[in-house]
């Protein structure tokens, strides 16, 4: 998942999108607060390093389920 090419709050909306999350659904998988996703799409914060390992390992578990994917351009 790359981060740096794409704007966070795009990539978080496009993983809800994906997987029919909300954002308390999504913060609920990822050990944050609503208002934490809220504040990501937002662009209001960023995800602290701890946050996103979290994120980073949750979506490797959903593209590895084939639940999510990415356009080539955001794969590592």
């Amino acid at each position: 998942m790359d981060t740096e090419g794409r704007s966070l709050s795009a990539l978080v909306k496009e993983i809800r999108r994906q997987l029919s999350l909300s954002q308390e659904d999504l913060a609920r998988q990822l050990g944050v607060s609503y208002a934490t996703v809220n504040r990501w799409e937002n662009g209001l914060s960023k995800p602290s390093k701890l946050a996103k390992a979290q994120l980073e390992s949750f979506c490797k578990k959903m593209t590895g389920q084939g639940k999510l994917t990415f356009p080539e351009g955001d794969r590592r």
